[in-house]
């Protein structure tokens, strides 16, 4: 089976949708239709448990509408679809519900995957549209998700500067303040005081207080859903604790779909490593990278040193 990558443009592209019959198929359909695009191959839930993708093109774009798909037919199915997702390089768009999270992003989480939670007709057509734009100059672009990749990119940078700026200032030497004449002899400054490192009560207490503003201004307004997992996921590691999947959309405080976008983006960015469930292996939950954990650590100590709150 060929990539994408290996046809030129004048290759007739191919979107292929995984749906059975009823709305989601039909949503689909028309979410296609708003794309500028159309599904020129299409399988059933059991078709894809049988493997039966065979099409006369490359595959650039698969929808799969697993809303209401039994629990069972996803354990089968999903393999499947990663299996052809690593064969042919192509995007992902995947319609779930909310019981649903931890089971397909145990298999498909990751790039090239958009996983919509609840979607409506509009998700649908917009990311069918960026889902073709890689491939053809003719559909839309995904203008915020530049604007979120660059955010995302930007967060190590920042997480770093910061952590070297407050730690130049927490070292820096008071310079006298009065008009004289300065002492000849040189007293280095005394050594900061050794800094505690955050207890797991005190992240908690840091993300409450970020929930709090939430009740005294417009809804949305503070959306931070990068730093809000990670402190999530920092808190859970000091307690012992691990962390799924559709729990760590709850700690980023949007929208589900916007919070499995970020995941997504942020273990391809190397902050979070997924972790295997030793119980079920159709699941997976999320941690720190020693990347990620190690910032924060700084970040929390050049705090503490230059008597600096968090937000």
């Amino acid at each position: 089976m060929r990539r994408a990558a290996d046809y030129g443009r004048g290759d007739l592209s191919l979107a292929l949708i995984v749906a059975d019959a009823g709305w989601g198929a039909t949503e689909a359909d028309r979410a296609m239709d708003l794309a500028a695009g159309e599904f020129r191959g299409r399988t059933d839930w059991q078709g894809a448990i049988d493997g039966r993708f065979d099409h006369a093109g490359p595959i650039e774009l698969v929808a799969a509408e697993a809303q209401g798909v039994a629990d069972e037919v996803l354990a089968e199915a999903l393999p499947r679809l990663a299996a052809l997702r690593a064969e042919t390089g192509a995007r992902f768009v995947v319609a779930i519900d909310r019981g649903q999270i931890d089971a397909v992003a145990g298999t498909l989480l990751g790039e090239r995957v958009e996983l919509l939670c609840a979607p409506t007709l509009a998700d649908r057509a917009a990311a069918f549209a960026i889902g073709l734009s890689a491939f053809s100059r003719d559909t839309l672009h995904d203008k915020d998700s530049d604007s979120e990749s660059a955010q995302l990119r930007q967060l190590n940078e920042e997480v770093a500067r910061i952590s070297r700026v407050l730690s130049r200032l927490a070292s820096e030497d008071k310079r006298p303040g009065g008009v004289g004449e300065r002492s000849m002899s040189f007293n280095p400054p005394p050594a900061a005081p050794a800094a505690s490192p955050p207890t797991a009560a005190d992240i908690r207490k840091i993300i409450r207080g970020r929930r709090l503003r939430d009740q005294f201004f417009a809804e949305g307004l503070f959306e931070d859903p990068a730093w809000d997992m990670l402190l999530d996921l920092y808190a859970a590691e000091l307690e012992n604790a691990q962390v799924s999947v559709s729990s760590l959309c709850i700690a980023a405080a949007v929208a589900p779909t916007t919070a499995l976008r970020w995941i997504g983006r942020m273990t391809d960015a190397g902050l979070f490593v997924r972790q295997a469930d030793p119980f079920d292996r159709r699941r997976a939950f999320l941690g720190l990278s020693a990347e990620a954990r190690e910032k924060i650590e700084r970040y929390f100590t050049a705090l503490r040193q230059s008597g600096l709150h968090p937000l």
